[in-house]
């Protein structure tokens, strides 16, 4: 915003520097070459900010209307520099969000990988417990989802969140589970299964 007022008073004071005779007088003879401040890099003829030598009918005619220079007199040389400071701070300020939002998209990215990985060694792992039993195959005490994810951390070195483990009620007798895993949406499916799973094997003690 502030540099879209800037230019607009640059073409304001360009226009009516430009058609003041005395301004031309300024610099001699009329077919003698003027100096410009150029506001933009022109090939073949200088980077933006440089001051140049030019005829002045191509800068009257060409270069003044379109912007592309001024008149190098103190006013304008002022007020170039001023613009040229309001356009790199917001470049730098482009350059800033942009590297920002590649960060977090790589950070995701990382994030994604960390994950997937992670549920393919519990997809490929079995978690072994030791419980005692009271009659038959039933257990003591039935094996709760707590603990599970505490063995999960213990045996695999994995850390997971009760929510991640679908179970509906505790484990109560010895055998072979194979209990579904809920991971985020963005961890693609193992191939070959509708989803994650985790095996779990209770032993006797």
């Amino acid at each position: 915003m502030a540099s879209a007022r800037a230019a607009l008073q640059l073409r304001r004071r360009c226009l009516s520097a430009a058609t003041n005779p005395v301004l031309f007088s300024g610099h001699g003879l009329r077919y003698r070459k003027l100096e410009v401040i150029l506001t933009t890099s022109i090939d073949k003829l200088g980077k933006a900010g440089e001051v140049v030598k030019v005829a002045p009918g191509h800068f009257r005619n060409h270069l003044m209307p379109k912007m592309l220079a001024v008149p190098n007199i103190d006013k304008f040389a002022i007020l170039i520099r001023e613009q040229r400071k309001l356009y790199q701070r917001e470049e730098e300020e482009v350059v800033k969000e942009v590297t920002k939002e590649d960060d977090d998209a790589r950070q995701q990215e990382e994030r994604l990988k960390e994950y997937q990985t992670a549920a393919k060694r519990l997809d490929n792992a079995l978690l072994v417990l030791r419980r005692f039993i009271s009659t038959g195959n039933e257990l003591r005490a039935p094996v709760t989802k707590d603990e599970i994810v505490s063995e999960v951390a213990r045996q695999l070195n994995i850390n997971i969140h009760p929510d991640n483990l679908h179970l509906q009620s505790p484990l109560a007798s010895l055998g072979e589970f194979e209990l579904p895993l809920r991971l985020p949406r963005d961890i693609p499916r193992p191939e070959g299964k509708l989803q994650w799973t985790l095996k779990v094997k209770i032993r006797r003690k």
